[in-house]
C-alpha cells in the first residue's frame, strides 16, 4: 500500500476477488483468514458491499459475489443473455417449451434470458425480468440443490409443477463451473408432468450455457 491508496477500497476489492474465485461462497471467518484480518472489520467490509448488492450473503452466512457487480457494467447482462442464447433456442425448439436462464438474485431467481418455441400452438409466457422465491419453482430449487453437492442419486435436475403457475410444470438444471455465478438454465410447459427426456435434456443445455460463459 502508498500513501495514494485506500486500505479499505484495497481490502474490499480484495473480498470480491476471493468470492469470485469460489463457487460456494465464504465465511467470515475464511475471508477473515485469507485477507489476515479480524472478523470485526470483514463484517463491516461485508455489510458495506451488501449495501451496494456486491455482496449478498445465503442463510448459512456464507458470502458470494451479488448481482449488484453485474449492474456496474450495463452491457453485462446483454453479454450473459448473447452468449446462453443459441443453447436455450435450441432447448426451446427442441422441447416445444419456454426456455430460461435464471440467476440469483438476493434471496430471489430472477430470469435474464428467456426463448420461445417458434413451431408450438401454445406456451407459457415467461419473461426477462420475472423474479420469483428461490424455494418455488424449477429455476430456484435446481439452484438451492446445487449449493448442497453430493446428494446421492441426484439426477442433475429439478421437477416441479404448479408452483408458479397453475398447470404449468418445470424442469430446470443448475450452472456448474461459472466463477461468481450462480444461476440455471429451465423450461416450463402446460403439462401435469415433465416428460422423461426433458430432464437430460435441459442438464446436457445448462452445459451448454455454462461452457459459453466460462
Amino acid at each position: 500500500m502508498t500513501a495514494e491508496t485506500s486500505q479499505t477500497l484495497d481490502r474490499g476489492l480484495r473480498v470480491l476477488k476471493l468470492l469470485a474465485d469460489t463457487d460456494h461462497g465464504l465465511t467470515v471467518t475464511e475471508l477473515s483468514n485469507k485477507l489476515g484480518v479480524n472478523r470485526t472489520v470483514v463484517y463491516r467490509l461485508l455489510a458495506t458491499l451488501e449495501q451496494h448488492a456486491l455482496v449478498r450473503r445465503d442463510l448459512g452466512g456464507r458470502a458470494r459475489v451479488g448481482l449488484g457487480v453485474l449492474r456496474l457494467g450495463r452491457q453485462v447482462h446483454p453479454l450473459v443473455r448473447e452468449a446462453a442464447l443459441p443453447a436455450l433456442r435450441a432447448l426451446a425448439e427442441d422441447i416445444g417449451a419456454t426456455a430460461h436462464l435464471t440467476l440469483v438474485d438476493g434471496t430471489e431467481a430472477l430470469a435474464v434470458a428467456v426463448v420461445e418455441p417458434t413451431w408450438t400452438d401454445y406456451h407459457v409466457a415467461y419473461r426477462a425480468g420475472f423474479r420469483h422465491p428461490l424455494d418455488r419453482g424449477a429455476a430456484g430449487r435446481a439452484i438451492l440443490t446445487a449449493r448442497q453437492p453430493g446428494q446421492p442419486d441426484a439426477p442433475g435436475y429439478t421437477l416441479t409443477h404448479g408452483e408458479l403457475e397453475a398447470g404449468a410444470s418445470g424442469a430446470a438444471a443448475p450452472l456448474i463451473g461459472v466463477t461468481g455465478v450462480e444461476g440455471s438454465v429451465g423450461v416450463v410447459m402446460l403439462a401435469d408432468s415433465v416428460p422423461e427426456r426433458v430432464g437430460p435434456r435441459v442438464v446436457d443445455a445448462a452445459r451448454e450455457v455454462a461452457d459459453a460463459l466460462r
